[in-house]
């Protein structure tokens, strides 16, 4: 070949050159490729942006009232160089705004209405369609109601002037590059090959992934392009090590606010097999936290609950759509205890835009929500039956009156005979039984406005009256021990109710057999002895308690007898005895094998008169705060 040279300086010259000329292009290359990408990625990065700024002015032209507001931002963003067109949509898709031309000459592609369905609440959506064309949508909100869409059109030609440039500079510095390499080959030899080196070598470190951060930055060893490029190398690599650590830090946060949550967390797949769940719903369903990941439901939970558990999932993942509210109830037994209550929502987790790939699930224990109702619904039905019989007892008081006349009439002005006589006498009494049984009923259910003086004798001996029945039939030895002129100055009905729970809970606990005591004496306060009251004692011989039941003897809604308790009566009666400024001790011991138990109250109330003027000032003082 004569075209070629002889000489093997020249040769080498030429080779260089063809090296350098391979070289540059494929540097322009790989530089082309990683510009396009980069301006790709920031189009589509500025379409979220600008889609999202739409949608923002658009919404506060809403929340204003001003929809005319929208049109002077909309032409603004068409007339960015980045921008081909902007517009505002319907729900339905229908246009309402453009920011060029007529609206009925921009309409909607198919194309671009199917992606309406794809839009997520407050994420804007970016997406391609027809001839490499770039669009971005955002909804627009007013409230929690999505009004409509916002659109935004990428200009294709302005990114592939973009790409061109750095494509021309790429080749401008090429041609410089190649005339240079003949003159300066033994220069630029070094300052080529070293570059590429370290270029090569920080590729492959990242390449490796994390542990190969010791490596970086790359030294830069030349001020030219490839410096530049090392340096831009440095700072994407730094950028994702910052992107690497913040991702880290999220997952962290994540998992402690999934281990810490006080309700019960659990996702999952698509399968309906547990891929992620925390203490607390371990804790509910009694199995431990490492042998729920990758079982099914019925192998945590009975298989009722868990066919319904496992339905809503299923629903959630063909339609998309959240479940809330599901009451989810158990017989209880075993670590659960009683019966419990579960409400749970499951909604779908969504990491792209593709179909539901998790369900999540929240489950919150409501059992002592559920008991407190049932409670409160017990208590009013027995607030209702005793206003019923206060009435009843009021009514049966007018006629009771009229039979005692009567009665008196014929004692008094019929010429009767002895044996008559004692049938009269036999009748009056049981007409005075009658009349002491609905007086009884009526001091349980009117209560005084104001405190008075009462004696113990009457407030005790009323609330026995009315159980002596119960305690002949269950066998219960009773002792009284007061004197019938001690009193006390209180609300008389208060005192009765809370003696009439503690009587009641005491042949409750002696249902087999024993004695029921109660004492009543004058007394001072264990805690100020100054203060002058009574001090009275309800003890009994039955089953006592156990220490978890003392503890929270007093609670709202503790009850130790099931359906049958509301576990309002000590409750109530705990707020009466501090209402009048009284102290109460308890002391009980659970009947174990053949020792006997029992339970003693202790109840002192203050004899104090200026406890209406008291209760004056603690109800003005509360109203104030």
């Amino acid at each position: 070949m004569r075209w070629w040279p002889r000489t093997v300086r020249w040769q080498l010259i030429l080779w260089l050159m063809l090296l350098e000329a391979l070289s540059v292009a494929l540097f322009a290359a790989v530089l082309v490729s990683v510009e396009g990408r980069e301006i790709r990625r920031q189009a589509l990065e500025r379409l979220a942006h600008q889609s999202t700024s739409v949608a923002l002015q658009a919404e506060e032209a809403y929340r204003q009232g001003r929809p005319d507001l929208v049109f002077p931002s909309l032409r603004m963003m068409g007339e960015a160089p980045s921008v081909e067109r902007a517009k505002i949509t319907d729900r339905a898709g229908s246009v309402l705004f453009v920011s060029n031309g007529d609206v009925t000459q921009a309409p909607l592609e198919p194309a671009e209405k199917a992606q309406i369905a794809r839009v997520h609440e407050h994420e804007p959506l970016v997406f391609s369609f027809g001839d490499h064309r770039w669009e971005g949508v955002k909804a627009i909100y007013d409230g929690d109601k999505v009004r409509g869409y916002a659109w935004v059109e990428t200009d294709r030609s302005w990114d592939t002037e973009q790409l061109d440039t750095v494509l021309r500079s790429s080749f401008s510095f090429g041609l410089i590059w190649i005339g240079a390499s003949g003159l300066l080959v033994l220069l630029m030899s070094r300052s080529i090959s070293r570059p590429l080196s370290i270029l090569q070598g920080g590729t492959r470190a990242l390449m490796e992934g994390p542990g190969t951060s010791s490596k970086f930055p790359l030294p830069v060893t030349v001020e030219n392009e490839f410096g530049d490029l090392i340096q831009a190398f440095n700072r994407m690599v730094a950028s994702l090590e910052e992107q690497r650590s913040g991702l880290n830090d999220t997952l962290s946060l994540l998992d402690s606010m999934l281990a810490n949550a006080p309700i019960g967390l659990v996702f999952f797949d698509r399968q309906c097999r547990i891929v992620r769940v925390n203490q607390v719903f371990a804790e509910m369903t009694g199995v431990a936290l490492s042998r729920h990941l990758g079982r099914t439901l019925p192998e945590v939970l009975p298989e009722r609950i868990a066919t319904r558990l496992e339905e809503a999932v299923r629903h959630v993942i063909e339609s998309e759509s959240p479940v809330h509210d599901l009451e989810l109830e158990g017989p209880g037994g075993g670590e659960r205890g009683g019966p419990w209550t579960w409400l749970v929502t499951a909604y779908p987790v969504r990491p792209t835009p593709n179909p539901v790939r998790w369900v999540g699930a929240i489950v919150m224990d409501v059992s002592e929500r559920k008991r407190s109702e049932d409670a409160l619904r017990r208590t009013e039905k027995l607030a209702a039956t005793g206003r019923l019989a206060a009435s009843i007892a009021h009514e049966i008081n007018n006629p009771l009156e009229a039979i005692t006349n009567l009665l008196y009439l014929l004692r008094r002005f019929c010429q009767l005979d002895s044996s008559a006589l004692n049938y009269v006498t036999i009748a009056e009494r049981e007409v005075h039984r009658m009349s002491e049984i609905t007086q009884q009923t009526l001091r349980f259910y009117r209560q005084s406005t104001l405190p008075a003086r009462a004696t113990m004798e009457e407030l005790l001996d009323s609330v026995l009256d009315m159980y002596g029945a119960r305690l002949s039939t269950l066998g219960i030895t009773l002792e009284r021990r007061y004197e019938p002129s001690l009193d006390v100055y209180c609300f008389a009905g208060e005192i009765r109710q809370v003696i009439s729970n503690l009587v009641s809970n005491a042949i409750d606990a002696t249902a087999g057999g024993g004695r029921l005591i109660l004492r009543a004496r004058r007394s001072r306060d264990w805690v100020h002895p100054v203060r002058d009251g009574v001090r009275m004692t309800i003890a009994d011989t039955g089953s006592g308690m156990i220490g978890e039941v003392r503890e929270r003897l007093f609670e709202a809604f503790f009850t130790t007898k099931g359906a049958t308790g509301t576990g309002l009566g000590l409750w109530v009666s705990h707020e009466i005895i501090l209402k009048h400024h009284g102290i109460v001790h308890l002391r009980s011991r659970e009947a174990v094998g053949g020792v006997s138990g029992g339970t003693v109250f202790q109840i002192f109330f203050p004899d104090n008169e200026d406890l209406s003027s008291r209760m004056v000032a603690e109800e003005r003082a509360a109203a104030r705060a």
